[in-house]
């Protein structure tokens, strides 16, 4: 979480506390809309968060947001079974 602490605090212009309650807040957020075991997921992935875990780090926000919109139905494009 540091790293991104620190990423919101230089992008933003503030100081690591108020950086901090910004990321805690919208963590917070997101966790309260999401399963419960999709939570526990994004703990590890904000608590992993170095550098060099980048690819691990998209590749699992990938399959989050697939499970977040997998659910909501409608959708376009092609969906396959296609004769």
């Amino acid at each position: 979480m540091e790293e991104l602490v620190a990423l919101v605090a230089k992008k933003a212009g503030i100081g690591d506390d108020k950086a901090r309650t910004a990321v805690e807040s919208v963590v917070a957020f997101i966790k309260g809309r999401m399963p419960e075991s999709m939570a526990g997921q994004l703990d590890g992935l904000i608590a992993g968060g170095a550098a060099s875990k980048a690819t691990d780090v998209t590749a699992k926000l990938g399959g989050l947001a697939s499970g977040l919109t997998g659910g909501l139905g409608g959708g376009g494009g092609d969906q396959g079974g296609s004769a």
